[in-house]
């Protein structure tokens, strides 16, 4: 009785700790968000929300969002379901290395393909030049859509090939048995089986598109969407009347919350489990359907890596100034190396620290929701996936407004970088523990407790390394897009904080293109290790989430 005891008072001290971590590094700044949103010297008013629905400079931008989200969000779903369906069900040549290129089309920072692209298909761009007359312009509308479709693809595919295998292979024999085969039992079977899994997959696609700024801050030009405003809002426009940047921001996080529960109504509507006793197996395709499988899997994959392989060669490239000249030099790595040195360590230091405060609260939240579902444990559940649906700049300005004085000061701090990208990268993480430890039985736990070892000691002993594949595929989303992680850092960086993401972003924007690139393959190279070091730790040669 005792032990039990102390082990349900251990775990109710967890909950309080958590839910005042959350208290403190989420809900206090969006309070504070709120407040400056509705309220001036004290006084509480409408007056910014008015300003900015006043203009039509302001609301044409959150249409802009809107319409370059959802085209977004179907051009992904229309290239990566099919992407996936080819991948589980057919034998296609070199798949290992196709979804490592996949995964690496992903996890790059949006704005490096927009910078890339205008590097190809710009107005002085290497593939322009010789299809200028028929090329649309790469700008605007145009060049948001392409940039974001070709990054955000990946994120269906990992996720619809994760349904597919859950999907028993005996649903497909005896649809094929019946005359539904090739395209219609695609549509008919196939698709309605996995589309919990594509509405997950649309509504992360659907967010990513609408947070992003670093690409239609470069390519967009006048194409202007919200995030951008948010940033040039709270930065450059109304200067340090801040109030106008918070009333955005809760703008912000109403069309997204809008978004958000939109998706849960219609994903009740497709809820029910799948459990693969026979699951899928490859087979061989033969003729022209072989040759029209390769042929749209490895142009499409290599159309959206296209962008990369450009940046690394280009930061071998020598450079004078703007200027890319003929034949090859170390130089924009030595000036990477030399100058902002603090960018690489920062990066590891910051993102690391983050990813093991992330793996750990992931863990123990993880056990509360499933093992101990009560009231406390539900609040902790549920405010865990509100960063989910917060744009990053807003999480940013949140922070900032929250913490820029006393008592508690971390404004400009490494201390408040690594707050954020907890705050925003957690949810991968939990959800793939969570997932994970649904799947395994409490009567192992029981087992173990009935030979005399505690409740606290047999999860941590024997369930937390059963659940090693679940918590690593969350880390190692959360790593890698810690790591390319831009919207929330430019709010709160500055020269001691800077990271590898921002540098590159800097020398972007400031058309430094050489050394950027070389900023660029270093996070590129980050980003391949990490995966190589998951696959052999695990074991797996497929991320599926």
């Amino acid at each position: 009785m005792n032990k039990t005891n102390k082990f349900f008072d251990v775990w109710k001290v967890v909950s309080i700790f958590i839910l005042c971590l959350y208290g403190l590094f989420l809900l206090f700044p969006l309070y504070k968000l709120l407040y400056n949103a509705f309220f001036f010297n004290g006084s509480f008013t409408l007056e910014y929300f008015q300003s900015f629905f006043s203009q039509n400079y302001y609301v044409k931008s959150i249409f802009n969002s809107l319409k370059v989200s959802v085209c977004a969000t179907a051009l992904s779903l229309a290239i990566g379901v099919p992407l996936a369906y080819f991948y589980q069900m057919y034998e296609i040549k070199g798949k290992t290395l196709l979804q490592v290129l996949i995964i690496l089309c992903s996890m790059s920072a949006p704005f490096i393909g927009a910078y890339s692209w205008i590097m190809l298909l710009g107005r002085s761009g290497v593939i322009t030049k010789f299809i200028e007359s028929i090329m649309p312009s790469i700008y605007g509308f145009n060049g948001i859509l392409l940039v974001l479709s070709l990054q955000l693809f990946p994120l269906v595919f990992l996720y619809v090939s994760g349904a597919l295998k859950n999907i028993d292979n005996s649903l497909l024999e005896a649809s094929e048995n019946m005359g539904c085969s090739g395209a219609k039992r695609f549509f008919k079977i196939v698709v309605p089986l996995c589309m919990p899994t594509i509405i997950a997959a649309s509504l992360m696609v659907f967010m990513r598109a609408f947070a992003d700024f670093g690409t239609p801050l470069l390519i967009g030009e006048g194409y202007q969407t919200f995030p951008v405003i948010i940033y040039n809002s709270y930065f450059a426009e109304t200067g340090s009347d801040h109030n106008f940047g918070a009333a955005i921001s809760v703008i912000a996080i109403v069309i997204t919350a809008i978004i958000f529960l939109i998706q849960k109504y219609i994903n009740g509507k497709f809820t029910f489990t799948m459990n693969a006793l026979h699951p899928i197996e490859r087979k061989k395709a033969h003729g022209l359907t072989s040759v029209l499988i390769h042929l749209y899997s490895w142009f499409i994959v290599g159309l959206a890596f296209l962008p990369q392989i450009y940046v690394i060669y280009t930061s071998f490239l020598k450079t004078s100034g703007k200027i890319f000249l003929k034949g090859f030099s170390l130089d924009s790595y030595r000036y990477a190396f030399t100058h902002l040195k603090k960018a690489i360590p920062n990066t590891f230091i910051i993102g690391g620290l983050a990813l093991i405060i992330v793996i750990i609260l992931a863990i123990l939240i993880s056990y509360l929701v499933v093992r101990r579902n009560n009231l406390a444990n539900k609040i902790i559940d549920t405010i865990s996936m509100v960063p989910y649906i917060i744009p990053g700049s807003v999480v940013g300005i949140a922070l900032v407004m929250a913490f820029n004085k006393k008592p508690i000061v971390l404004a400009g701090t490494m201390t408040i970088m690594i707050v954020a990208l907890v705050i925003r990268r957690i949810p991968y993480t939990i959800r793939s523990s969570t997932a994970t430890l649904q799947q395994i039985p409490m009567s192992i736990e029981e087992a173990a407790i009935s030979l005399g070892s505690s409740k606290l000691k047999a999860f941590f002993r024997i369930t937390v390394p059963m659940m090693a594949n679940g918590i690593l595929s969350g880390a190692i989303m959360s790593w890698v897009t810690i790591i390319t992680e831009l919207s929330t850092a430019i709010i709160l960086y500055n020269l001691n904080t800077i990271t590898l993401t921002l540098a590159t972003y800097t020398y972007v924007s400031r058309g430094n293109y050489g050394i950027a690139a070389a900023y660029a393959t270093i996070l590129t190279v980050s980003t391949i290790i990490s995966l190589l070091v998951y696959m052999k730790v695990t074991g797996n040669k497929e991320i599926l989430f």
